[in-house]
This record gives C-alpha cells, sequence and structure tokens, in this order.
C-alpha cells in the first residue's frame, strides 16, 4: 500500500471489515525523487492486461457477478499465454 494510508484507524478498519492485514510500503527518507518500489508494478501490470479485453475496458455489465466472471476468464487467458 501507498504511504498515505499508514494511519492506526484505517489498519484497523481493513482488519474489522475485510480481515485482511495490510502492509505499508514507505519511501526511504534519504531517496530524493523517483523511487521504484517491489510490488506496485505487478498491479499496474495486471490493470494494463486487463484493458486488453475489450469488455473489460469500459463498464458493460450489469451484475457485478458478470464483471468477476470476465475478470477471471481474461486472467485464465494471460496465464494460459503465460505458459505457453
Amino acid at each position: 500500500m501507498d504511504g498515505g494510508y499508514r494511519g492506526e484507524d484505517f489498519a484497523n478498519w481493513i482488519i474489522d471489515v475485510f480481515r485482511w492485514i495490510v502492509e505499508v510500503v514507505l519511501r526511504l527518507l534519504e531517496k530524493k525523487g523517483f523511487t521504484l518500489f517491489p510490488k506496485p508494478w505487478v498491479v499496474e501490470r495486471t490493470f494494463g492486461s486487463l484493458n486488453w479485453c475489450r469488455r473489460l475496458s469500459k463498464d458493460y455489465e450489469r451484475l457485478p457477478e458478470t464483471s468477476d466472471t470476465l475478470i477471471y476468464i481474461a486472467m485464465i487467458r494471460i496465464m494460459v499465454r503465460r505458459l505457453a
């Protein structure tokens, strides 16, 4: 998570509502300017891959379950292509 979400209230809310543990990634204070973090690029790459699927690029579906299913299908397609 981004350093903007490092408060104890936010972490407790996430634990109470979702039962998740939040790990906050902070930038080193000694470094100035752009710093590459180890994990956020994975999320950005995943969202970029999902935008290649036409039905997922816009919100066409009425039911969230349909969007959820299409995301699973898109991720299966991406993983199969990586394994091939």
